[in-house]
């Protein structure tokens, strides 16, 4: 575990390792404190995002970048997952499709977007697999009209059991799709997902201790991120921030902050691959994997089967983010002003959902 310490002790970033303690202290003495735990929880995520990026770094290395941006999607969706499984449980199903209508929003635009102007700052221009790119967003348009016909078909005063039969029918047809989707680009046509760039080849961990690294840095991402949640609502207050705003905005962000590192470090050393493949895989993974495998555990630790009609704003906004994503990535090359143009997207979402009024959340 020498490689481990050794960067602990020479990123300054990482001494805000310090807080984790702190954070699960705090929520012990005080738990009703919560601003000083929101505020808490988001620095302690940032150095175990940091830590968790070069762990991810290090399986790519061993693996390529197709099977390193998969691992670290499925890794960081794995804290969304978890803090929706806890809403599950009590039923709050409107946070829980806030959530990840966010997170899907959020990874097409925000991380992507940002990884393009990180990564453009430094390079001219950079080239990227847009096989790749085109599989994640062809997927990711499949699951927006799997999201689409609840909705469209819920005005007509349809049946609460219709809606919940139609839910539980497109959960099943996601999930599989999104396993023949793997099989397809890891094994069948692994040979279209190679990467397009030659990266710097840098001086990485030995496979066993990222492997652990991993997977304790993801265990307490998970548990610093509910008690963010925990606490979020009330913080928002103080803040001035809008239930909307929280739900589909500053939970995506926090809950995505280790991913969203692996993708802005990888931009910025010209493996925009592994960028691409982390953000458009994540976003792909939420809408494809993790929120028909919600609708289906609902059934069993909910206190009612949950379905998939989303409202039509969530819906617009994925759609919305969905078609960026398609347009953007077609042409398999980026600058900075790409970024640029994809992030003025998102701040347009965000700046709607902050001065939302109550009555229109």
């Amino acid at each position: 575990m020498n490689h481990l310490w050794r960067e602990i002790g020479h990123n300054p970033i990482l001494w805000l390792l310090v807080l984790v303690p702190v954070v699960f202290l705090a929520q012990a003495v005080g738990p009703e404190a919560h601003t000083l735990l929101f505020v808490l929880s988001v620095l302690a995520i940032v150095p175990l995002a940091t830590l968790l990026s070069h762990a991810t770094e290090s399986v790519a290395a061993k693996t390529g970048d197709a099977v390193g941006g998969l691992l670290n999607a499925t890794l960081g969706n794995l804290t969304e997952l978890i803090i929706a499984l806890a809403a599950l449980r009590l039923g709050q199903f409107t946070l829980v499709k806030a959530s990840l209508a966010g997170a899907i929003v959020t990874n097409t635009l925000f991380m992507l977007g940002a990884s393009f102007l990180l990564g453009g700052l430094k390079y001219h221009v950079q080239d990227y697999n847009r096989v790749n790119a085109r599989l994640q967003t062809s997927l990711l348009f499949l699951a927006t009209v799997a999201l689409i016909i609840p909705s469209a078909v819920a005005s007509n005063d349809v049946p609460s059991k219709f809606m919940q039969q139609l839910s539980l029918g497109l959960s099943v047809v996601l999930i599989i799709t999104y396993g023949l989707g793997l099989v397809f680009s890891l094994k069948s046509h692994r040979e279209l997902f190679g990467s397009s760039e030659e990266g710097l080849k840098e001086v990485t961990w030995p496979l066993n201790v990222a492997l652990v690294t991993l997977g304790g840095v993801t265990v307490l991402v998970a548990l610093v991120s509910e008690i963010f949640v925990e606490s979020v609502q009330e913080a928002a207050v103080t803040f001035g921030m809008t239930p909307a705003f929280v739900g589909f905005i500053v939970v995506a962000l926090v809950g995505g902050a280790a991913e969203m590192a692996s993708a802005f470090s990888a931009a910025r050393k010209n493996r925009l691959d592994l960028s691409v493949g982390i953000a458009l895989g994540s976003a792909a993974q939420i809408a494809l994997f993790v929120a028909p495998v919600l609708v289906l555990l609902s059934y069993a630790i909910g206190p009612a089967p949950m379905d998939l009609q989303f409202w039509s704003g969530a819906v617009a906004m994925v759609l919305i983010a969905t078609a960026t994503a398609t347009i953007v990535t077609n042409g398999g090359r980026s600058s900075w002003f790409v970024g640029v143009l994809m992030l003025m997207v998102y701040l347009i979402l965000a700046m709607t959902l902050y001065l939302l009024p109550p009555s229109g959340q």
